[in-house]
């Protein structure tokens, strides 16, 4: 007889649950969620678990590496199929989930969730880091330019260097009002020293990084993107198909189709954020800023004319998405293409 069990993944404590290839309960248990204990409570059962099933979660790489490491058959399941089979219990709760694990990985009615790498995985922290440090000190500069305006100063649009400078120069009258923004402009000052550190270690991985040197050979794409796509696809062979990419991204419309019905929406903006916004930040450069001629940023440039300059990012980002990986796949840089040797004239958002 085969087995089947699903994991339930909180903090401190793993609800599992086996079931029998006929979908009956054949034992639940809880155990502490280290790779350790769970595994001793695995192989404690002593019975033939063809799969074991956990949701993703922020413990999930760490867990499923150490279930693998000990022989056992762990699966990492997409979140939004794990959720739509536990929303059939008439009551949320850990050991109930846990039995609708099991029951998904008994029937197969899920989707396997790639686990990057540890390296992959470090790389995409330190790039969450500093988007995080990043977000926050604009943050910062919002909340004193908000209280410089109350008392109808305005900061203007100086450079991040020249920020602190700028507002005590207009704060150099009113010392009370100084004395309010003090602190915070000695914390912006810090976090602008600690961006540039981890701005730095980005610098330095992308110069190491073989693969993020020949993403940057595309226009746009600098260390920022080039590690970011790095980090977040892995592996190139786990697409069959490069157009795969966009998808995976959340790049390409969403459908809803019922009988008469048929409404293609915005964009999914499914799978990983970061990269999905590095991406986008690159397709603007590749438009805007980009001087030399290509056929991406040409046919990016007629989508512009045509339908919008945001529509036109959008499909760019898509589309290098899906250069980028071929690149990656075939070991080839980036192809500018034949044709004029001036750009076309830049269209304004």
């Amino acid at each position: 007889m085969t087995y089947y069990a699903g994991l339930d993944v909180s903090l401190e404590e793993t609800a599992i649950c086996v079931v029998d290839d006929a979908g009956r309960i054949v034992k639940e248990l809880r155990a502490a969620s280290a790779p350790g204990p769970l595994v001793a409570a695995l192989q404690g059962l002593k019975l033939p678990i063809e799969r074991i099933g956990l949701e993703a979660c922020s413990l999930t790489a760490w867990l499923h590496e150490g279930l693998r490491a000990a022989g056992l058959a762990a699966v990492c399941i997409e979140t939004r199929q794990a959720n739509a089979a536990m929303k059939t219990m008439p009551n949320k709760t850990d050991r109930n989930d846990a039995r609708a694990l099991a029951q998904i990985m008994r029937t197969g009615w899920f989707r396997q969730v790639h686990v990057k790498s540890q390296q992959c995985r470090l790389w995409r922290s330190l790039l969450v880091a500093r988007r995080t440090v990043l977000n926050e000190m604009r943050s910062i500069e919002n909340v004193v330019r908000a209280m410089l305006r109350e008392a109808g100063l305005k900061v203007g649009t100086p450079s991040r260097a020249a920020f602190d400078k700028r507002v005590r120069e207009l704060c150099s009258d009113d010392t009370a009002l100084l004395a309010m923004v003090e602190p915070l402009l000695t914390v912006l000052s810090t976090m602008i020293q600690q961006l540039a550190r981890l701005t730095k270690q980005v610098l330095k991985i992308v110069r190491e990084e073989k693969i993020c040197r020949r993403l940057m050979s595309a226009p746009g794409v600098g260390p920022i993107t080039a590690l970011a796509f790095r980090a977040t696809i892995d592996r190139p062979d786990r697409f069959g198909h490069s157009r795969d990419v966009g998808a995976h991204l959340g790049l390409t419309p969403s459908r809803y189709q019922s009988g008469e019905t048929d409404i293609q929406g915005k964009i999914s903006r499914c799978g990983d954020e970061l990269a999905r916004t590095a991406l986008y930040e690159a397709a603007n450069a590749l438009l805007v800023r980009s001087q030399k001629w290509s056929s991406l940023r040409a046919w990016g440039m007629t989508i512009a004319k045509h339908r919008g300059m945001a529509r036109a990012r959008v499909a760019v980002a898509r589309k290098l998405a899906v250069v980028l990986h071929r690149m990656w796949s075939d070991g080839t840089d980036f192809r500018f293409g034949t044709g004029p040797t001036t750009a076309p004239a830049t269209v304004v958002a």
